[in-house]
């Protein structure tokens, strides 16, 4: 008996250690990621400031973080909402301009209509219209409201009229309804995103 108990306690330490070091490890990448992000954060202050949302200069950053983690010229993955198409966009500069200028866009719109932040923030992914939609549901940006849009309006104006669904490997995802998202539905868990990367971005900025 004695030995099993010894057994199981090893067993249990070699778990809690490989826990630790894959946690450490995640931090680590996190960090770094938060570290590319961070380069752009005097570039990203001057074009808040030019399109009068200098207030939201830590929201662009953790966009940033959640399109590229800094790792790529389009940035902020801004040339569809641009040019309608993608990879359209060769300078990290003009990626933080027209993907600020798309968010102000939609910042004084949900405003207008008296809609959170978050709502706004995943109209960056889903389009402005996403805004009336979710002006006619309590003006608050939800998983629920961003997923029945997704299904019922963007996926079929896209052309998936079937609802179909793709897996997507996000933890997020995973815990919410076993990772799916709606072909041409955009991205339900955007907004969720950037709110997590945005507490990264803090936690590891100093």
């Amino acid at each position: 008996m004695p030995n099993k108990k010894n057994f199981f306690k090893r067993v249990l330490l070699i778990f809690l250690l490989a826990i630790l070091v894959i946690l450490g490890l995640i931090g680590f990448k996190v960090r770094q990621d938060v570290k590319g992000v961070l380069v752009w954060e005097d570039e990203v202050k001057a074009a808040a400031k030019h399109y009068n949302i200098e207030e939201y200069s830590d929201v662009i950053l953790a966009i940033i973080y959640t399109e590229s983690k800094g790792n790529h010229v389009d940035l902020m993955q801004s040339s569809e909402s641009k040019y309608g198409v993608r990879n359209q966009i060769f300078t990290s500069e003009e990626s933080i301009d027209s993907g600020v200028e798309h968010l102000a866009e939609v910042i004084n719109e949900a405003n207008k209509q008296k809609c959170d932040i978050w709502t706004a923030v995943q109209a960056y992914n889903f389009g402005s219209k996403y805004i009336d939609f979710v002006a006619t549901h309590g003006n608050e940006n939800s998983l629920k409201i961003a997923e029945e849009y997704s299904r019922d309006t963007l996926a079929p104006l896209l052309g998936n009229t079937e609802k179909e669904t793709y897996f997507y490997k996000h933890p997020m995802a995973l815990f919410y309804n076993g990772g799916k998202l709606y072909k041409n539905g955009g991205n339900i868990f955007y907004a969720e995103s950037v709110k997590w990367n945005l507490k990264a971005i803090k936690l590891f900025s100093n």
